[in-house]
């Protein structure tokens, strides 16, 4: 047993996300020592995920609900994005915020997306400056897995994992592969999205070491879908290159390094084809970004100890143009280095009071140095942030029970002491098909520069721009959960039901309210403390599958967003305070259904539905600032895809869809110079033709 797991640990992982236990080769298809292949699992339960106590453990018997996005959905959907597959999550919307750029947001249990902390490799590189685009740069090539906890029972991975932790985790090499493939979709003629991506697994014979290379080209046109002159799709073509790679310094330890370099250009507006300041409106980005780190593993011969030290950073240069009405001033330049160096120690052992227990204690500095930088506007922001960060927690589990309760530490250079946030988790499984759990925490959003201030949006002919007030104070959160977890089978059909309600207090939350205009006749919008929020809700969630040949999955949000006072983002308006959170739906849900009726295809089916929401929609196009409250949706999409053996190695995959079949765009979007950028709701894309065809060796 502790062979087997060793050798997992280390780097076959053969038993990780979304596969059962190695299956041997026949003895014809023997070509390499020791070589085996997995069989994908129908309801990943057992799959091993790390994100519920920064320690791997199985799905069933973590103390927190985690989902996890792997290959399957990411193909099934057609998705060549993280931001693409978040939507196929319970209690997970992912919208875009504006016309001109296609920021978009992850709003996660009903919070907005600067609640949610995005990890990659369980590291927080996102800043605020990598979260507003971050969630679309990363393909799907270079990632193995999604895992996302909602709620607070993340809370040990920092402050702003109030909402939940969606942890992007790189592929690792675990065999010797190669693949290249092509995804070619398209709006209407000469509007195209295309995108091409390379990448190999090179293992050594004796599985010391392995290295992972990818890389990534994708170009897509912009589409203006009223015909205005004005793109509601922005013009998009990034570049990504990378590696992940290990190496077993002993049969004990492990060094593993990964690289990622980002290369992106995206341009909105009108007159694409010249210099922005000769345009009514233009919203153009250069993003470089290099990011990497270096991690060390050790577990002791028998099982109890294990450590590691990790150190990443990542470093990104925006070049960018925010302006209207031909300014030639809009011009802007940020630089953004953030980085995080820590450490992690877990002991395991047999007995402690009343059961077998896992101890976990860790120690992380992260730091971030942005420059912001657009004189047009008289904005020069230099922000040095940094927090010290501790966490002890410890895990009392069995195969029927697990109670963990544990606190994070962190101080901020932003806030004058140190706030602790505990954590409290509980799991029982009174029947193998029965899990049940809860969980408490606390948490904190710390008063500094966020996403959503480093995009500046078009608003009826000029800019708007977000300032905080020089009294804002930190906002602390306290959040509950509860779930339920039925696995099992029937005639044949394995099952899984869950239904999980939760609770979020949010005290002195964040609003943004209009304020008026500057000198130069921007919109200012300021950042302030409303007295607090509650937000409530029920997600649910239903799989089945059958046989290898059929699997459905269905998941069904109902919440409530409200502030505890009435609330207008307008203050010198006539508009009537209320207590509903913008751009919130209380309901929204998703499924997909893949169906195999031979042994070469697959034909899948998916949709998401967003219910009625409220919108603030600004002044310009429209004569006066108003509150529209917006329909609901559905978005619907189909594939197809066909897989042949070119030869004994040779394996290539042909595939063809469509999104959004039924074309359900918005229909009142804002034309012209003086439209609202910021007022758009629906679905992500308006119907697109897919075509796809990968090769794999």
């Amino acid at each position: 047993m502790k062979r087997f797991l060793l050798s997992a640990f280390y780097m076959l992982l053969l038993s990780i996300i979304g596969y059962s236990q190695p299956t041997p080769l026949k003895e014809s298809e023997k070509d390499e020592k020791n070589k085996t292949k997995v069989e994908d699992k129908l309801i990943n339960i057992d799959q091993i995920v790390v994100s519920a106590t920064r320690n791997e453990s199985k799905r069933r018997e973590a103390p927190s609900v985690v989902n996890v996005i792997g290959k399957e959905l990411f193909e099934s959907t057609s998705a060549v994005n993280v931001g693409q597959a978040l939507n196929f999550i319970p209690g997970i919307r992912v919208d875009v915020s504006c016309q001109n750029c296609a920021v978009t947001q992850v709003r996660i249990n009903g919070l907005d997306g600067q609640y949610s902390q995005i990890l990659l490799d369980s590291r927080p590189l996102f800043s605020s400056l990598a979260s507003v685009y971050g969630i679309d740069q990363l393909p799907v090539e270079m990632i193995d897995r999604v895992e996302v906890i909602r709620g607070g029972g993340s809370a040990i991975f920092g402050s702003n994992a109030i909402g939940g932790v969606i942890n992007i985790i790189t592929k690792d090499p675990i065999n010797n592969s190669v693949t290249i493939s092509n995804n070619s979709s398209f709006i209407r003629k000469g509007v195209s999205d295309i995108t091409t991506s390379f990448n190999g697994s090179f293992v050594s014979d004796d599985y010391k070491s392995g290295l992972f290379l990818f890389g990534i080209v994708r170009d897509r046109d912009s589409y203006d879908r009223d015909k205005d002159g004005f793109s509601d799709i922005p013009v998009l073509n990034s570049e990504t290159i990378g590696f992940r790679g290990y190496h077993k310094v002993t049969s004990k330890s492990r060094i593993g390094v990964e690289y990622h370099h980002i290369k992106e250009f995206r341009r909105g507006g009108d007159s694409l084809n010249l210099p922005p300041h000769q345009a009514m409106i233009a919203e153009q980005l250069r993003h470089n970004i290099d990011g990497g780190s270096i991690k060390y593993d050790y577990i002791s011969s028998d099982l109890r100890h294990r450590f590691n030290l990790f150190t990443s950073a990542q470093f990104i240069s925006r070049e960018s143009y925010f302006g209207t009405n031909q300014d030639l001033d809009a011009y802007g330049k940020s630089i953004d280095n953030t980085y995080t160096l820590g450490g992690q120690y877990t002991l395991s052992g047999d007995h402690l009071l009343f059961s077998p227990y896992e101890t976990t204690i860790g120690l992380e500095y992260s730091g971030n140095e942005l420059n912001d930088r657009m004189m047009g506007y008289n904005r020069d922001i230099n922000q040095h942030a940094y927090t010290y960060g501790g966490y002890l927690q410890n895990e009392w589990k069995s195969l029927k029970y697990s109670f963990l309760a544990g606190f994070r530490v962190d101080k901020s250079n932003f806030i004058d002491n140190p706030i602790i946030s505990p954590r409290v988790n509980f799991r029982y499984t009174p029947h193998s098909s029965i899990v049940l759990r809860g969980s408490y925490s606390s948490g904190y959003r710390a008063p500094q520069i966020y996403s959503e201030d480093l995009h500046v949006e078009a608003v009826g002919g000029n800019i708007s721009l977000i300032v905080s007030d020089p009294d804002l104070k930190p906002e602390y959160s306290h959040s509950l959960s509860a779930s339920a977890d039925w696995i099992g089978s029937v005639y044949g059909f394995d099952i899984n039901f869950l239904a999980e309600t939760f609770y979020t207090d949010l005290k002195d939350v964040f609003s943004l309210t209009e304020i008026g205009q500057d000198s130069q006749g921007n919109l200012i919008l300021e950042r302030r403390n409303e007295r607090g929020a509650r937000i409530f809700g029920l997600n649910t969630e239903f799989k089945v599958a059958y046989n290898n040949r059929f699997s459905a999955q269905m998941g069904y949000t109902i919440q409530s967003s409200r502030y505890k006072d009435p609330f207008t983002w307008w203050e010198d308006g006539d508009l009537e305070p209320q207590k509903r959170m913008l751009k919130t739906p209380d309901s929204y849900g998703y499924f997909t259904l893949n169906f195999s009726p031979g042994k070469r295809d697959d034909i899948s089916f998916s949709g998401t539905y967003t219910g009625d929401m409220l919108v603030p929609h600004y002044e310009g196009y429209i004569e006066k600032n108003r509150e529209e409250n917006v329909p609901s949706f559905w978005d619907f999409g189909i594939k197809y895809s066909y897989s042949v053996n070119l030869s004994e190695k040779l394996r290539v995959k042909l595939s063809c869809g469509v999104k959004n079949i039924f074309d359900a765009y918005q229909k009142d979007l804002d034309k012209g110079p003086e439209r609202d950028a910021g007022y758009i709701y629906g679905p992500v894309l308006p119907r697109s033709i897919n075509f796809g065809v990968k090769f794999e060796l």
